[in-house]
């Protein structure tokens, strides 16, 4: 999974039948005497996952494939759980088909004490939905032998039950992981490494993912990282790392190739990289748009791009070309000459670009307004 840097570092001089809208029905239902397939579409199993759950029949024949209905007593007690804790007809469709095996469940012996203790922990109902869609593994999981011991270590670094929280809705995927093995682990690396406790609780508050890794290769992850100078007491230390952590080698040249196709080169990607993280993180799709309104329309050059990588953070649709159409407008009216920075200009937080060019003009060219807030399309700068 790692090796994403090592071509970098070598030559960096940086660094070395149905729709879902069906009534729910509970009735049992009678095997069909001339149809002993499972998969058929007139078995008891097919025939339950469509009348009681909601699957179109071509799901229906696909989940029955991982399961077996006779009598339906515990299919039904599943069905009545999900229903009491507001999972729509939708979700349960969603839930089936990820994990089928769930009606085999007695619900109330094995099913609601973990449902009742995630909610114990501060949860409503419809983010115990959202867990179990997310993470339908919970629901094979030991309560006593994996989820509380789990949760344990949660609170174990971050303290109170709110933090508790605020850690598992950072990334509900941690309620699958092993985290006495993996977590506590990759915690003590971090700090072994440098980073300041309070710093690494900060992070893990909102990035709580990726430091479910698995040790060895969270290990590798980290000394990629130093190799590339970060420094640990900062927070773009710990960015770094979830970068890492959430890219594998072909994801990096994927998006690396996006950045070179508009010039950027190999040691521009890498120093954006090291100025700014979370410039990797950004999908290829948006690279694409980013670059291209970047260096196309706006002839900012891909080096000025690399020196100021948060540009690729930013929402093209909702920030860059309404900020735009507003610069074009007060230029147009000679209201600011070109010698003013546009990168500085993009980059300025929402009060203060109101502020110098919003609220000081509205009197006078009140379409400033209506750029601001999208409503003028962005045509160009004057050359």
């Amino acid at each position: 999974m790692r090796f994403i840097l090592k071509g970098l570092l070598s030559t960096s001089p940086v660094a070395s039948t149905r729709a879902y809208g069906l009534s729910f029905s509970t009735s049992s239902l009678k095997p069909t005497l001339d149809c002993s397939n499972s998969t058929c579409p007139q078995s008891p199993t097919v025939s339950y996952l469509v009348n009681s759950c909601g699957l179109s029949l071509e799901s229906a024949i696909s989940a029955s494939k991982n399961l077996q209905i006779g009598t339906t007593d515990q299919p039904d007690s599943v069905l009545t759980l999900l229903n009491a804790y507001g999972f729509t007809k939708e979700q349960i469709c969603m839930l089936t088909m990820k994990r089928p095996q769930l009606y085999l469940y007695n619900a109330p012996r094995n099913f609601k004490p973990k449902m009742e203790y995630i909610k114990s922990l501060g949860f409503s109902d419809a983010e115990v939905v959202q867990i179990l869609l997310d993470v339908p593994n919970v629901i094979r999981r030991s309560l006593e032998n994996k989820i509380i011991p789990s949760f344990q270590v949660i609170k174990r670094i971050v303290g109170t039950g709110e933090n508790v929280l605020k850690a598992i809705k950072a990334s509900y995927r941690v309620c699958d992981k092993d985290l006495e093995k993996v977590l506590e682990p990759n915690i003590a690396i971090l700090i072994n490494h440098g980073v300041p406790k309070p710093l690494l609780l900060k992070f893990f508050m909102s990035q709580t993912r990726s430091l479910v890794l698995n040790t060895h290769q969270f290990t590798e992850v980290v000394e990629e990282v130093d190799k590339l100078g970060f420094d640990p007491t900062s927070m773009l230390y710990l960015l770094a790392v979830n970068s890492l952590a959430m890219i594998n080698k072909s994801l990096w040249e994927r998006k690396s190739e996006v950045y070179r196709s508009f010039g950027m080169s190999e040691d521009q990607i890498l120093s954006a990289f090291i100025r700014q993280p979370m410039s990797m993180m950004t999908s290829e799709k948006k690279i694409r748009k980013l670059m291209g309104f970047f260096v196309n329309e706006l002839k900012i050059s891909p080096l000025v791009i690399s020196k100021t990588p948060k540009l690729m953070l930013l929402s093209l649709e909702k920030r860059l070309v309404p900020r735009c159409s507003v610069l074009q407008l007060l230029m147009s009216k000679g209201a600011i000459k070109g010698d003013f920075s546009l990168v500085h200009a993009l980059r300025m937080n929402h009060k203060k670009f109101e502020e110098k060019y919003v609220s000081k003009y509205q009197n006078v060219i009140p379409k400033v307004v209506e750029a601001h807030q999208g409503k003028i399309p962005f045509q160009g700068f004057p050359i």
